[in-house]
């Protein structure tokens, strides 16, 4: 098991270097060096060795929590806790309710209230619910003989 997750070291995203299973990796390849001997794997910043002592440090050394909002753990912490409030509580749930009641669009309730009312008037009255002519005979203007 701990083979396999050694493999995937690299693969993992900084923020769980180290802290996977609580253990530390030991690299099981061979070094191209002088030193053939196993080392420790250790992210390493190449900004700390070129940098002539002015080490810039991640912020996941220094955060181990840390979310991407602010490099103030406490600030970082309280943004997230904001976003993800506002993210899931307004837009999801006030959102969801703000569409699920807004009214009819294109009046496809109302249309289907009025034809229920009108089959139960026609029903009612006897007459059948779609006519033979759905539209009248005498109002039909038919093109003449010559225009065809």
């Amino acid at each position: 098991m701990l083979g396999r997750l050694a493999g995937l070291r690299p693969a993992l995203p900084p923020l769980l270097w180290g802290r996977t299973c609580g253990v530390r990796f030991v690299s099981q390849s061979k070094q191209a060096g002088s030193a053939g001997s196993a080392t420790l794997s250790e992210p390493r910043h190449p900004s700390v060795a070129e940098s002539h002592g002015h080490a810039e440090v991640s912020e996941y050394v220094k955060n181990p929590d840390y979310h991407g909002f602010s490099s103030d753990p406490v600030v970082d912490e309280w943004n997230m806790r904001i976003a993800f409030f506002l993210g899931v509580s307004v837009v999801l749930v006030i959102g969801g309710a703000f569409v699920h009641y807004l009214p009819d669009h294109g009046m496809r309730e109302w249309a289907r209230r009025e034809a229920e009312k009108l089959i139960m008037q026609r029903e009612a009255a006897g007459i059948p619910l779609i006519e033979e002519n759905y539209y009248d005979p005498s109002k039909i203007v038919l093109p003449g003989a010559r225009e065809e």
